[in-house]
């Protein structure tokens, strides 16, 4: 009788770590994938180099909005959209939140764009590897957390190498800060509201969405609008966008739950690893040693802070 007991529940377990296993492959080739995306978005932007980066931002902001909401009737989530909507006219400081998110999301967008189809890839980079250490420092100004002191090492590291960046460019690297700032409030404003990715996103645009339209239709009483003028290759890439936007979103938001915070953590660099790397060899925009000089002092202070996010995970699991 015992015997029995025990090989069922040692079957049980085997599968049940099986099940665990699979789950964590399946949440790091998502969460992976939603990265690998991110890093290749300057090859598509690229493509449609000629159009101005406000146009594509309106198409993206447009077509974004109208992927979502096909693919909420499809997931059935229309649902949850509703309530979303209902909540937010009883809670202004939600719709607050969610307006402040479709803003910032927007300024994030079209600086990245505007950067990418400008030759300015780099600096992209330098902004998405600095923007965790931006996040953390919001933690502690807006939320009041602590920072440990390899934690403040690292940021002394990160402003190191931003001056750097600053005097050999003989400019503020204001696309990189740009980027690295509306990306860290922009996730503030999300961990304010937490709510399902795709419904966050379909409210998000949603909101821009009559901004964008209204650009596109001042655009085209001028005659000087680029969608559907002529280019079906055009027309299909900027419409594209939407999709563009939606599905890395939607593989971080499913992979996201099924692996550990440090592990987010460093796959979170595979974006930017991406984009410094077409920079240079793809695009061949200039690598100078002062703007190398420069990235060692962010990367080392990248180092330094996931090396304590990870000792303060361990102690967490050490006092469980």
């Amino acid at each position: 009788m015992s015997a029995g007991f025990f090989k069922i529940y040692f079957v049980y377990r085997n599968k049940w770590g099986e099940n665990m296993q699979d789950e964590r492959k399946a949440g790091i080739l998502s969460t992976a994938g939603s990265y690998i995306m991110w890093g290749l978005i300057p090859i598509y932007w690229k493509l449609i180099s000629e159009v101005s980066a406000y146009e594509i931002l309106a198409n993206r902001v447009i077509w974004s909005f109208v992927f979502m909401i096909v693919l909420l009737v499809f997931m059935r989530k229309l649902t949850p959209l509703g309530k979303v909507l209902k909540e937010i006219t009883v809670q202004p400081k939600k719709a607050l939140a969610l307006a402040a998110a479709s803003v910032l999301v927007s300024i994030n967008w079209f600086v990245f764009i505007w950067a990418v189809n400008n030759d300015h890839i780099i600096e992209t980079s330098m902004g998405y590897y600095i923007n965790p250490l931006m996040s953390v420092l919001l933690g502690v100004l807006v939320l009041k957390e602590a920072l440990s002191k390899a934690q403040v090492f690292s940021f002394v590291l990160a402003a190191c190498g931003v001056l750097i960046m600053t005097f050999s460019y003989g400019s503020f690297p204001w696309v990189s800060i740009s980027l690295a700032v509306s990306f860290a409030f922009y996730g503030l404003a999300k961990k304010m509201i937490r709510m399902d990715a795709a419904v966050g996103l379909t409210i998000e645009t949603a909101v821009v969405t009559p901004l964008a339209i209204i650009y596109l239709l001042f655009l085209s009483s001028n005659g000087a609008l680029q969608l559907f003028s002529g280019s079906v290759q055009t027309d299909l890439l900027l419409m594209g966008g939407g999709v563009l936007t939606a599905v890395p979103l939607l593989l971080f938001g499913h992979g996201a739950q099924k692996i550990p915070l440090y592990l987010i953590g460093f796959l979170q660099y595979i974006a930017p690893t991406m984009t410094l790397l077409l920079g240079v060899f793809l695009y061949h925009e200039p690598f100078t040693s002062s703007q190398l000089l420069s990235f060692a002092f962010i990367w080392s202070a990248l180092i330094v802070f996931t090396f304590a996010q990870l000792k303060g995970i361990q102690k967490k699991k050490a006092v469980v």
